[in-house]
């Protein structure tokens, strides 16, 4: 079979097209004719480019319409007064400007001129009823003189009297401050009393604490305080003369007795 028979016994529309540009041409007639869309963004665009210029217009219409000539002279009279204004505010610094260089000019001729010598002051003549009076000069010689003869070289008996009796005065005072007692100076002395361990009879032990007496030297309180092990201190308080008594003498008097006390210090001490 040849290929023209075949496409002779095929079943092909050769004249699809005719009938598709019929058909197109049919709608056109029923709807008018169809834009593309391009065509009509740009006619969209277009139009609301003169919506706007209208606008603006009518903007611009409205502001020139309704500013009166009152608002257009007060804003012409508040220019000119801004403009008074700053003249004169130009002007007064034009003025400060030129007090400022005379100032400066003023103050560099000070400084290069020597100091002034200030002239001694006049010694003061006084007046009396309008006539000047003469003002005495008086000679160092006639004044030593004069000093000379207030001086009395044998003395009367009234200076021997009061020089006697100022002396027995002093002596009076001195007897009198001697004989005033001075503060004695106190110390407060807390003592911790060690024993050699916890089968030392701490009464003992108290006791031969208080047993060691002095001038000055007057024993307080005193209570057990445990340091471990069942074993516990002695801690006594005591107030001491500081002329009279010192730690280091004590110490001394309380280590004495070695049979119950291991050591002794100091815990507390304070001035009274």
């Amino acid at each position: 079979m040849s290929a023209v028979d075949f496409l002779a016994q095929e079943k092909i529309w050769f004249e699809k097209p005719r009938y598709d540009e019929a058909e197109r041409r049919f709608y056109e007639r029923v709807n008018g004719p169809s834009q593309t869309t391009q065509d009509v963004g740009a006619n969209t665009i277009l139009q609301d480019i003169a919506r706007a210029r209208e606008n603006i217009q009518k903007s611009l219409a409205g502001s020139s319409s309704s500013s009166s000539p009152a608002d257009q002279g007060e804003i012409i009279c508040r220019i000119k007064s801004l403009e008074l204004e700053n003249h004169s505010l130009h002007k007064v610094v034009e003025d400060l400007r030129a007090a400022l260089s005379k100032l400066e000019c003023r103050v560099a001729v000070l400084e290069k001129s020597p100091a002034a010598v200030t002239p001694a002051p006049a010694p003061s003549v006084p007046y009396t009823n309008g006539t000047t009076v003469q003002q005495k000069t008086i000679n160092p010689a006639e004044e030593e003189e004069d000093d000379d003869d207030d001086i009395d070289l044998f003395g009367s008996d009234e200076d021997e009297e009061a020089e006697k009796l100022k002396e027995q005065r002093l002596k009076e005072y001195a007897e009198k401050k001697a004989k005033k007692p001075g503060v004695i100076a106190k110390s407060s002395i807390l003592l911790d009393v060690k024993p050699w361990d916890d089968e030392t009879d701490m009464v003992k032990l108290e006791e031969c604490v208080r047993s060691v007496q002095a001038d000055g030297l007057l024993w307080g309180t005193s209570k057990l305080v445990p340091v471990g092990y069942g074993i516990k201190k002695l801690q006594i308080a005591c107030v001491v003369e500081d002329d009279k008594v010192g730690t280091d003498m004590l110490e001394e008097e309380i280590t004495k007795f070695e049979d119950y006390i291991q050591s002794v210090d100091v815990a507390a001490f304070n001035k009274i």
